[in-house]
């Protein structure tokens, strides 16, 4: 799997949202986008993050960015994990990982001395062309909004 960097065309993607609507990458073209990719809906850390940005949802619109949330879960999980936190953004299943793995974002973890596979927690920031314009790997969920915002000021 070709691990993505700053600089490359963002992989086409199309998926179902919690809502049973579809989303393609083409919609998103002369807009930024916010595609950010969490283990497992309604955990901790995944609650933190995707709160953070419903929280700080209001700047991020007005700075001129889309969010679109990414995870293995299910239509249904995804749906209770908006309906339970009142998300303003769409949150992608992806059961079949194909989204995912376009991303290089999947693969050989290890938590409390278990190895597994699973998805690594990562954002990319997609220009109005569809061009990755950054990649944060190192996800803050508490603070991950202003992360974001550090990455647009810094260019």
């Amino acid at each position: 799997m070709k691990k993505l960097k700053t600089g490359d065309k963002a992989p086409y993607f199309t998926a179902i949202d919690h809502s049973g609507l579809n989303h393609k990458l083409s919609d998103y073209l002369g807009k930024k986008l916010i595609l950010f990719f969490y283990p497992k809906a309604d955990t901790p850390g995944c609650t933190l993050q995707a709160c953070n940005l419903r929280d700080n949802y209001s700047i991020l619109k007005d700075k001129g960015f889309s969010i679109i949330g990414v995870s293995a879960d299910s239509i249904s999980k995804q749906k209770s994990f908006v309906d339970k936190f009142n998300f303003q953004f769409p949150l992608l299943a992806d059961e079949s990982k194909e989204l995912i793995e376009h991303y290089g974002v999947w693969g050989a973890k290890r938590f409390m001395g278990k190895d597994y596979e699973g998805i690594f927690r990562t954002t990319f920031i997609i220009g109005e062309t569809g061009v990755i314009e950054r990649i944060i790997e190192k996800v803050k969920t508490k603070d991950h909004t202003a992360q974001i915002l550090e990455d647009i000021m810094n260019n």
